[in-house]
């Protein structure tokens, strides 16, 4: 009784641990949540997917409408393709625009789709025109670095900002102090007689 008691409780684990692997592997493949609804495919190109991967979620307003199918590369217009899988009770205006998003700060990316105002709906095999890449954080930090550099090479106390920096040096260089150069001329006052040129002796 104890020993058929022991076998219960390890195939118990086994299935349960069995269990576990596959649902992480679901999760790891992005393949959790399968949905048997009808749907129909449509194609976007974009500049850069970023990390886009097969399955990830399509969102309109935060809901769920379709998964995307595959992405691939367009040798003729050098862009990468995305056919995405919309499940056939979601209707799009033909102009919806499709972008990639990310879920917080670093989280897994999706596409979320804008409806649009046409009065045609998009079809099966149709391709949406209007698309916004990927914000790559690498290059946020390369453009904030650049443009933070370039400011301060702009800044008032720069020497490139200062003319009369080089100026001061020279005087420092040799021996006097800013503004002291050539000697003042005499300031003659209106009406008052001009200082006598000195005899020679």
């Amino acid at each position: 009784m104890t020993r058929e008691r022991t076998d219960f409780w390890v195939g118990l684990f086994i299935l349960l641990g069995l269990i576990a692997l596959v649902f992480l592997a679901l999760r790891a493949g992005n393949m959790s949540s399968f949905s048997f609804a009808p749907t129909y495919r449509v194609a976007a190109h974009f500049d850069n997917v970023g990390g886009l991967k097969v399955r990830a979620p399509i969102k309109s307003s935060g809901v769920v409408v379709g998964r995307v199918a595959a992405i691939g590369f367009d040798n003729k217009r050098f862009q990468a393709t995305v056919d995405m899988d919309l499940e056939r009770q979601y209707q799009f205006p033909d102009d919806t625009s499709a972008s990639i998003l990310t879920s917080g700060l670093l989280g897994e990316q999706y596409i979320g789709l804008t409806p649009g105002g046409d009065d045609k709906s998009l079809k099966d095999g149709g391709e949406i025109q209007f698309t916004q890449s990927a914000v790559v954080l690498e290059d946020l930090i390369s453009k904030f670095l650049y443009n933070s550099a370039e400011k301060q090479g702009s800044a008032p106390g720069s020497p490139a900002s200062n003319p009369a920096a080089p100026a001061a040096s020279a005087a420092s260089a040799a021996g006097k102090p800013p503004g002291q150069g050539a000697p003042a001329a005499a300031v003659v006052q209106p009406g008052a007689a001009a200082p006598a040129a000195p005899h020679a002796q």
